[in-house]
């Protein structure tokens, strides 16, 4: 009987932790997203699996993404997994995940929001209450998903209070009380949502504050302005003028695709990048004054596609430093594109209509930008040279001839065994030449499932009466969409 009570009291005890967990969490986020970080961590742990023909072997979670361009053999692979007994695991090509070109290193500048928060009383807030306005309630907008993606991603409530801040910002109010009870972490990302959305809002600064109660509960918000506000109808015909000559020669174009191209081209010519331009966030440096930052290029990027009913998402993160970029959705999917950095490669289109995979070494999607679509669109890309297009090596080069070239997969395993055989035991590296991005896809997706071993190498080493072999992987782009790969090998 008393083991029965000190179980119901443990019980209850959790009981109580758990309700107090759930409490905290509702009145503040961050602990949810702190507990809720913490199991993701836990969850996505590489897992350590032990195969048949060698010893535990650490299961990556993510692939390095295949088809990356400029990429010297000597630096791609490293870090050789030897077996023990039988074939050993693949060393597959390792690239730096925050890895920027020496030639645009420096070429940022984006600012967070800035929130400044202040707990008041009760008796405070509630005489604020009675003072303040709501200002413009936003009720009745819309907003399509189609163009403004970070609208979609808010909650109902959060919706209605983002619909009040574009009121109340388009209007010039700066001070209001919101529409619906919202905590200072949410609204946050409210504001956040409604500038990433909003570049034609030149004039509001990425800096608001807000009061908010003992309870976590905000009663106002108080927006920021820049100098234009000082003359808005003057600067907004400034602002008109200067977009209006680039969108009435992009609106002579046919396609979407032409239209893109000629906006980012007409902000290369149009822009200088600097660090110390005034209203360096806005697309009214870029347009008007001619000098910005990344966010710069970036809202100006976005604002005039926008204007040419091209879907355009403003993507901020991390690439060597806070930076932004802009997302692009034409008639087959989603591109990157960062015009910051293809300026800075005296306009090139190295960074123009890029997939995830290709954008995977250099930037990295944070906050909210996380749930922009991905980029997988192949139609538009790569149409443009890019400035290291004439550095690949040729064909030529390698000592391969065109009738060596690989196709297909079989033939990769084929021509593989091929070479180990002939080559028989020792230390050694052979190449074989893929043709195409997607086959290389293939080949990447093969070693991370280890199929190359029944592919070829286990028949080889059975071939050779070996005992053991390790072998490290090297690609490297060729012209023509070919990929050279070599293979470094150690067999017994």
């Amino acid at each position: 009987m008393k083991i029965l009570k000190k179980l119901l009291y443990f019980l209850a005890g959790m009981l109580i932790v758990f309700c107090a967990l759930i409490i905290v969490c509702a009145f503040r986020p961050e602990v949810a997203q702190n507990i809720a970080a913490l199991l993701y961590d836990e969850w996505n742990r590489p897992v350590m699996v032990e195969t048949e023909d060698g010893p535990e072997t650490e299961i990556a979670a993510d692939l390095p993404a295949a088809g990356k361009e400029n990429k010297d053999t000597a630096d791609v692979l490293e870090n050789e997994k030897t077996a023990e007994d039988g074939v050993s695991d693949i060393s597959m090509p390792q690239q730096d995940s925050e890895a920027v070109p020496e030639r645009i290193s420096g070429r940022n500048g984006y600012q967070e929001i800035q929130n400044e928060e202040e707990q008041i009383d009760e008796e405070t807030a509630r005489q604020l209450r009675d003072r303040l306005g709501e200002g413009s309630s936003g009720d009745g907008l819309t907003f399509d998903a189609v163009y403004y993606p970070y609208y979609a991603m808010l909650s109902d409530r959060e919706q209605r209070l983002y619909r009040q801040i574009y009121a109340n910002a388009n209007g010039g109010n700066k001070v209001f009380g919101p529409v619906e009870s919202v905590s200072p972490g949410q609204l946050k990302n409210i504001f956040s949502a409604v500038y990433n959305d909003h570049p034609e809002l030149f004039w509001m600064d990425t800096a608001y504050s807000c009061k908010y109660t003992g309870a976590g509960t905000c009663v106002e918000i108080e927006l920021q302005f820049n100098r234009t506000m000082d003359d808005l109808d003057s600067a907004k015909a400034a602002f008109d003028e200067n977009a209006g000559y680039i969108l009435a020669e992009a609106q002579k174009l046919s396609t979407d695709y032409e239209k893109e191209k000629y906006v980012h081209d007409a902000l290369v010519d149009k822009i200088f990048y600097s660090v110390s331009a005034e209203m360096n966030q806005s697309a009214y440096s870029a347009l008007v004054n001619g000098e910005t930052v990344c966010a710069g290029y970036a809202r100006a990027f976005q604002y005039l596609l926008q204007k040419l009913g091209i879907p355009c998402y403003y993507c901020t993160g991390y690439a060597e430093e806070r930076h932004a970029w802009n997302i692009v959705a034409l008639d087959d999917g989603y591109y990157h594109v960062d015009v910051t950095w293809d300026d800075a490669a005296n306009g090139s289109y190295d960074f123009f209509n890029k997939t995830d995979a290709d954008y995977a070494d250099s930037h990295l999607r944070q906050d909210m930008s996380v749930n922009l679509p991905a980029c997988n669109g192949q139609a538009y890309r790569n149409l443009e040279p890019d400035s290291g297009e004439s550095s690949l090596r040729d064909l030529a080069d390698t000592g391969i001839e065109e009738g060596q070239i690989i196709a297909g997969m079989q033939a990769y395993y084929d021509d593989c065994y091929r070479q180990i055989v002939q080559k028989g035991m020792g230390n050694y590296t052979f190449y074989n030449v893929l043709d195409g991005e997607q086959l290389l896809n293939e080949w990447y997706q093969c070693y991370q499932a280890e199929a190359y071993k029944q592919g070829y190498l286990e028949a080889a080493m059975t071939e050779l009466n070996a005992v053991s072999c390790s072998m490290s992987l090297q690609v490297e782009q060729l012209k023509g969409g070919r990929y050279l790969v070599g293979h470094e090998i150690s067999i017994w």
